[in-house]
């Protein structure tokens, strides 16, 4: 395969953006979000650098009319600007909100969320900041020119200062509830000042919630209500093995059961996937423990990599994780991106009415992508499908993933795909 074809390794169907130097200004594109929007397009939101965490990385948008066989030119939604120093104004980790129909007559908007350094550096640049918003009221053609910044209540592993932003990032496009809220789990990683020199996979870390309590109903930015949660000290924390008493659980994804209740799934350091349950609305959670194929099965194993659970339409459950808890592959540990984060596995999940400590059974596991360790070209970068965000159309579910995080694509996910690794109606 030549390097102008390596983007098609995966087989993907559809090819959003693919740089023609994955060491280049733009070759590092990762935490690809999509969503169908109100007009029937489909919008991609990335965060792409030179490098991840340098100082030109920045929040990127493109868009298809057409079911995505073309898309718009890739442009910069924020990024630092000529006026901030070397290393502040990164903008990272953007997540998307459609509202339709809450403009006056009816028009629809689209928020995009982001992290946004303002010139402090607590941990990592790139992720520290506010919580900065911009919105569409074209249907993702364009954005509004002012930005709105919205806080983060700071919990005990937050800076004692006040003027620092929190270290935080969502992961995945958020999900809406029942009530007309819409909830985004953030990874909230300690600050400096409580648990200094660490880096970003070993620092302690939790698992917090964002709730938009009336953005699909509010057309006014300045009356917007978002809310942290749980209350508390401390969000939900998964003990590091090594390291009693210090929490690494990151990157929640949250989805709700036919019951009433949340759940929400988080990476951990001990090689397999923990889960937690909330019967508020996210306001307060039960103890994480490891997620299983069945109540009394054996565990999802997944090394530090992000774990998407997304609700589907015909309510299952699709998660996609990386089946292995650290050691798969040759790695040395659940950090070694290089040889656990492929290839990417899905399984789907159902309801188990009645259960109430394990509400999901997955069926086995099937292979939806893999790079076969084959680095992007002149970089070292072989993980597939990390921060990926699926979409479903009107006939189609489509999952977007950036393949070693350089080329951004979309696959089909079939009917007969996801029978194989679909558990079954029976208990």
């Amino acid at each position: 395969m030549t390097a102008s074809e390596e983007h098609l390794r995966t087989q993907p169907d559809i090819v959003i953006f693919a740089p023609d130097d994955p060491c280049g200004p733009d070759g590092q594109n990762q935490h690809l979000n999509a969503i169908a929007t109100p007009g029937g397009a489909l919008l991609a939101t990335w965060t792409s650098a030179s490098v991840e965490g340098a100082d030109n990385q920045r929040v990127m948008f493109s868009r298809s009319a057409d079911g995505g066989k073309t898309w718009s030119p890739p442009q910069m939604l924020d990024g630092a600007g000529p006026e901030d120093a070397p290393g502040t104004g990164m903008a990272s980790w953007q997540f998307l909100i459609s509202c339709p129909g809450v403009l006056k007559g009816g028009g629809s908007r689209i928020w995009c969320f982001y992290t946004k350094n303002v010139g402090v550096d607590d941990a990592r640049a790139a992720d520290t900041g506010v919580l900065r918003g911009r919105f569409s009221d074209d249907d993702g053609i364009s954005w509004s020119r002012e930005t709105f910044d919205y806080p983060i209540a700071p919990n005990a592993i937050s800076n004692p200062d006040p003027s620092v932003p929190p270290v935080w990032i969502v992961y995945q496009n958020p999900t809406t509830l029942p009530d007309g809220s819409v909830i985004a789990g953030f990874t909230r990683w300690a600050s400096d000042a409580v648990d200094p020199g660490a880096d970003m996979l070993h620092r302690m870390s939790e698992c917090c919630f964002l709730r938009f309590e009336n953005i699909l109903s509010e057309a006014d930015p300045a009356k917007l209500v978002v809310t942290t949660w749980p209350a508390g000290p401390h969000g939900l924390k998964v003990e590091r093995p090594e390291r009693p008493g210090v929490s690494v659980a990151q990157e929640p994804s949250v989805q709700p059961l036919p019951d009433g209740r949340l759940i929400c799934v988080m990476r951990t350091l001990r090689g397999m996937l923990y889960f937690a349950l909330s019967e508020d609305g996210g306001r307060n959670w039960d103890q994480p423990r490891p997620l299983r194929y069945a109540p009394d099965g054996e565990p999802l194993k997944n090394p530090l990599a992000p774990p998407p659970l997304y609700r589907l339409r015909d309510g299952r459950y699709l998660l996609v994780f990386f089946n292995n808890d650290g050691s798969g592959h040759g790695g040395c540990g659940p950090t070694d991106a290089a040889n656990v984060r492929n290839p990417a596995w899905i399984t789907v999940g159902r309801f188990i009415p009645g259960e109430k400590e394990h509400p999901l059974r997955f069926g086995p596991p099937q292979i939806f992508a893999d790079t076969g360790w084959v680095p992007a070209p002149g970089t070292n970068r072989t993980q597939v499908a990390s921060y990926c965000s699926l979409v479903e159309t009107g006939d189609e579910r489509l999952l977007f993933y950036p393949d070693r995080k350089t080329y951004l694509l979309a696959k089909r996910l079939t009917d007969d795909f996801l029978a194989a690794c679909d558990p079954g109606e029976s208990a």
